[in-house]
């Protein structure tokens, strides 16, 4: 049987460690000025730089981006280099940078290639509110089945929804109702963390300090997640340049000094659950990747410096405490009422301000995610920096749904 994510029972699915040896981000925010390959570019050549690499040493490059998926590596090629190497064009919601990263992961862990190129990019602009319409039908008064799933009438808010705020806010009130100590209250308190975390990020998107009742305040989108509890849209890009451990081995002295393990890179996919056939199920396939992370990598929830995960909304970021096992089982609302995922608690969790503030262009996220993590384990965060921090998790998850975790620990080689 085959393990989620893994290779076939019993079989490891890959030898050599993979390493990032550069990492790069723009800042996020609106560039009217520039196209997505002009983002993604610049990135890529400020993590080659980083690298002490050109894009002659790569050996494949993968290239994640929601909105533009067509041969966009390919244009980005003729910007910072075309050499011939293999080019994976990566799509997967929210997961799509990170999944762009994971292919890259996968080629050297097979053997294909000692060194590549992952680029997470996307320019949203002012997008606007995205989501499933609810498969709404045009034929008005003629209520026979219709459609791959039967629909006899339109079911945008009346069977659950399927626009992003109202899906996660759902999800969220789901747990409240489930678990005591969970409110409108600790749901801003994450929004209230984060845009103060955001302060300290140079690349963020907004880096403007709320008061709680300003964000308990601000225009009500899907109770509980007001305008300050939710994502904006904008532009950006992130990459990194990965590198076997025996390529590694062969590198300058002060390339080593600074690479960052993966130590585990697992993705998922929704699992049928019953619930899952009214609302997306953000929970499962989250749970999976996780507790594949940890066995994969050897590391416990405990053993964590800092945290990126995937707070698109302040409702995500609540349940995915519990979903990525930070703290007791129902007990996210007395998490974040401790002040634990704070920059200076015991587990902090998105001190890069978060999608809610940094900013969710959504194909460069998971690589960003990545950049931000693996910055802090270098000791290069600059104000922000978690002191001493040397094992970092990154999670994203897309509606679909496509879910990425990925565990980096700072280690010696």
């Amino acid at each position: 049987m085959a393990a989620i994510g893994g290779g076939a029972e019993g079989v490891p699915l890959m030898a050599d460690n993979v390493w990032i040896i550069g990492a790069a981000m723009t800042k996020f925010g609106r560039y009217p000025e520039q196209d997505v390959v002009d983002l993604a570019s610049g990135a890529a050549l400020d993590a080659m730089t980083d690298a002490g690499a050109t894009i002659h040493d790569m050996n494949v490059m993968a290239v994640g981006s929601q909105f533009e998926m067509f041969t966009l590596g390919q244009r980005i090629q003729k910007q910072i280099g075309q050499t011939g190497i293999a080019c994976y064009n990566v799509s997967n919601a929210c997961a799509t940078g990170a999944s762009a990263v994971r292919t890259v992961i996968m080629a050297i862990k097979a053997g294909e290639a000692d060194m590549g190129l992952a680029i997470g990019a996307e320019q949203m602009g002012k997008a606007g509110l995205l989501g499933n319409a609810g498969q709404a039908r045009d034929k008005k008064n003629v209520f026979e089945p219709d459609g791959r799933y039967g629909n006899v009438m339109p079911v945008e808010g009346v069977i659950g929804t399927g626009v992003m705020p109202g899906v996660f806010a759902q999800a969220g009130m789901a747990y409240a109702a489930e678990n005591d100590g969970v409110g409108f209250e600790q749901f801003a308190k994450i929004a209230e963390k984060n845009h103060k975390h955001s302060s300290l990020n140079p690349l963020a998107q907004y880096q403007k300090i709320f008061s709680l009742d300003e964000i308990m305040g601000s225009p009500m989108q899907a109770y509980p997640n007001t305008l300050l509890m939710c994502c904006p849209t904008g532009d950006g890009a992130a990459a990194v340049v990965l590198v076997s451990e025996k390529k590694l081995k062969t590198l300058d002295p002060d390339v080593r000094k600074r690479a960052v393990k993966i130590s585990a890179s697992v993705m998922t996919s929704d699992p049928w659950v019953e619930e899952g056939q009214v609302q997306p199920d953000v929970n499962t396939l989250t749970r999976l990747a996780a507790d594949q992370a940890y066995e994969e990598s050897g590391v416990d929830p405990g053993d964590l410096d800092l945290v990126e995960l995937h707070d698109c909304f302040a409702t995500a970021e609540l349940i995915h405490y519990d979903n990525l096992r930070l703290c007791e089982p129902g007990g996210a609302g007395d998490f974040i009422d401790s002040g634990a995922p704070m920059r200076d608690g015991k587990t902090p969790v998105n001190v890069s301000g978060g999608l809610i503030s940094k900013g969710h262009p959504i194909g460069a996220t998971g690589a960003a995610n990545i950049y931000e993590v693996a910055t802090h384990l270098r000791g290069e965060a600059g104000d922000r920096q978690i002191p001493d921090a040397k094992v970092g998790l990154t999670h994203v998850i897309g509606l679909g749904s496509a879910c990425s975790v990925h565990i980096l620990e700072k280690q010696a080689v």
